[in-house]
């Protein structure tokens, strides 16, 4: 009796490398990066821009920022295994090779600028590679483990989506596009510097310089009230740029004040930091539907 040798699947096996893959991506973080990117879609177009473009430009942004992300965990593989907040991440816990996410994160990179480009147009496609770019090298690579500052020169990496999504449109970028873009850019610091203060001790352990841990909770938070009082005007320029009317403001000044309380509060209840984070998520999220929601009702 002969036999021959066969590959039998596990389809466990492959599934959990299916969900490891699909980790490295943090589809959850895109989820808020999109909420920035659509909006500004509505505003270029003064009104819906299409099922097929919004379509497009969502998929091309989403495969650029899973490049990132992915590849961001390789560079910070070593940082991600000393964290109680990271440790469990696939790198850390062995169920991939550094290689193969460089791999992957590039060819999901080159993925969403071919797709842009071929759907869209040439600067959303150069847009959103560019986003990529400053978060992989300027951020991850140069920033992240050299200067207190990481975060709020980094950061301009996560305010691209709202410039590739008036590109998308336009096939330009507009004032209120990089007054969109401000917004998050000045939203960053105060969000991440919240989860820092939450994590410090794993920040430090791991030899991350981030604002907290260097200069001390109390003189983090008053460069977060700082940054607040800076978004809260960026949010209202936007409305004196004029895609946007009435329906914004209303949502910008109620977000903004309760934004700048939870800000100034955190400076003496430092253990809400969490509490914050999560909320600083839902200030922008209403930011930007309410952008949204204004053109599209008064359009």
């Amino acid at each position: 009796m002969t036999s021959s040798a066969v590959r039998i699947t596990n389809p466990r096996t492959d599934t959990s490398l299916v969900k490891t893959y699909v980790e490295l991506m943090k589809l959850r973080i895109i989820e808020l990066l999109l909420i920035t990117t659509l909006p500004a879609m509505v505003a270029a177009a003064g009104g819906w821009p299409g099922w097929w473009l919004v379509f497009a430009t969502l998929l091309g942004g989403t495969l650029s920022s899973a490049g990132a992300n992915a590849i961001n965990q390789a560079i910070d593989a070593d940082i991600d295994a000393m964290m109680s907040r990271t440790r469990g991440r696939p790198l850390p816990t062995d169920r991939v090779s550094p290689r193969a996410v460089i791999a992957f994160g590039s060819a999901l990179g080159a993925a969403g600028f071919f797709w842009l480009w071929a759907t869209t147009n040439l600067l959303a496609a150069v847009l959103s590679t560019i986003g990529l770019l400053a978060y992989v090298f300027i951020y991850s690579l140069l920033l992240k483990r050299s200067t207190t500052q990481n975060i709020v020169i980094g950061g301009a990496a996560g305010a691209v989506p709202a410039l590739v999504g008036w590109a998308a449109v336009t096939n330009s970028v507009g004032l209120p596009a990089w007054i969109m873009f401000a917004i998050v850019f000045f939203w960053t610091p105060p969000h991440f510097w919240a989860l820092a203060v939450r994590y410090r001790k794993d920040y430090d352990r791991a030899g991350v310089p981030m604002l907290p841990v260097v200069v001390g909770e109390r003189r983090a938070m008053e460069h977060m009230v700082a940054y607040t009082v800076a978004l809260i005007g960026m949010t209202l320029l936007l409305y004196a740029t004029g895609p946007v009317g009435w329906v914004y403001l209303l949502v910008a000044v109620a977000a903004g004040v309760g934004f700048f309380i939870g800000t100034w509060a955190l400076r003496d209840h430092p253990e809400a930091a969490m509490k914050y984070f999560t909320y600083s998520n839902v200030y922008l999220s209403l930011i930007f539907i309410a952008i949204a929601a204004d053109v599209l009702v008064l359009a």
